[in-house]
């Protein structure tokens, strides 16, 4: 299997590690990237992967970052209460991920990469990158990832930018408009099968808001799927769905055991003849 392959990459933190497995096992059957398209944590994997480093060093530095570089709790929301922007540390986010990059612009990348962040004001998909606006791929990355209420908004070009799963968990619309003769969308992002979740230590109103959005992003996946497969002229799109929990969205100590599984569904793929 050869030419040009867009890959997808949703959200889902710590478990975007199940995207470098089966990445890994299709370009074993000549699946092979040749653009990246990514949303919150699916596209800093892409940026990594599309700077030029592999798929083990990939996994070894999202293995390496401790948890409180990127879930810092910011100890004021405690005393703001309903007037803090967010709980988490954004600056030390936006910080470990300009560290995670091999490169630090867009053009520097190997690799054409699409990275899609929300206005929070006008509710538009921002696209960066490929086919999008230019910005420090750290700022944008950072932007793309500031789930609310978790992370604050991103400033970035006079926007209030934030996650770009509120839009688009599996950016397929953004996918859409470039040339591909394959499509492979690797979906570790909420959706209505989802494994419970192994760690519900969240407070009960952040858990309530964690809940409520897993419903809203599970359905516009959903849909995304749907209308790609019901439009008409569409590259044949490979949809793979690895097991994920909800939750462990920082569970870094999980990063081997999604790597495996992206590799189990990969295989599976392969074995039910979808790469033939």
């Amino acid at each position: 299997m050869a030419g040009m392959v867009t890959a997808v990459l949703s959200g889902g933190g710590v478990k975007t590690a199940a995207q470098l497995g089966a990445l890994e096992v299709l370009a074993e059957h000549g699946l092979v990237p040749t653009r990246y398209v990514g949303t919150s944590m699916g596209a800093v994997v892409a940026a990594v992967l599309a700077g030029g480093l592999s798929l083990d060093e990939t996994i070894r530095r999202l293995g390496s970052i401790g948890r409180e570089r990127v879930a810092a709790i910011d100890r004021t929301a405690f005393v703001k209460g309903i007037f803090a922007r967010s709980f988490l540390k954004g600056g030390l986010l936006r910080e470990t991920l300009g560290q995670l990059l091999p490169v630090p612009r867009f053009a520097d990348l190997l690799l054409p990469l699409s990275v899609v962040a929300t206005d929070l004001d006008t509710g538009d998909l921002v696209v960066f990158g490929a086919g999008g606006e230019d910005a420090p791929l750290a700022d944008v990355l950072a932007a793309s990832c500031a789930l609310p209420v978790f992370y604050p908004a991103v400033e970035l070009g006079g926007r209030r930018l934030a996650d770009g799963g509120l839009r688009a968990v599996l950016a397929l619309e953004t996918a859409a408009r470039f040339p591909a003769d394959h499509v492979a969308a690797i979906d570790v992002g909420p959706g209505f099968d989802s494994e419970p979740s192994r760690d519900r230590s969240l407070p009960a109103l952040l858990s309530a808001h964690d809940d409520a959005q897993h419903i809203l992003m599970a359905s516009n996946t959903a849909l995304q799927v749907a209308l790609w497969r019901a439009t008409p002229g569409r590259a044949p799109l490979l949809y793979l769905r690895p097991r994920v929990h909800r939750g462990e969205t920082f569970a870094i100590e999980r990063v081997e055991e999604y790597r495996e599984e992206g590799r189990r569904a990969a295989r599976e793929m392969v074995a039910n003849g979808f790469l033939t």
